[in-house]
């Protein structure tokens, strides 16, 4: 798989997992197995796919809350959601 369709769907598991209640970089980090790092640069580049992903509550405390899926279709996601569990090789 090429890191382009690796990152792609990297942010489509992202968004489900805070769309589900798996909302913030440690809770991520924990279901993935991701750094750091590459948990929060994966919630930032939602946008990049159009997905709108916002921060509520205060630093220490908050939560990411998907806003508008765009042009991307959650049933998909849902449908779909082993395969990209097991391309990521995650849990």
């Amino acid at each position: 798989m090429s890191k382009t369709q690796s990152s792609f769907y990297r942010r489509l598991y992202v968004a489900y997992l805070i769309d589900t209640g798996v909302s913030t970089v440690p809770a991520i980090m924990r279901v993935t197995g991701m750094p750091r790092r590459t948990a929060q640069g994966t919630i930032a580049a939602l946008g990049e796919i159009g997905v709108v992903c916002e921060f509520i509550g205060a630093t220490k405390t908050g939560n990411y809350k998907i806003n508008d899926w765009g042009p991307i279709k959650e049933e998909w996601i849902r449908n779909h959601l082993q395969h990209l569990c097991d391309v990521l090789q995650y849990p």
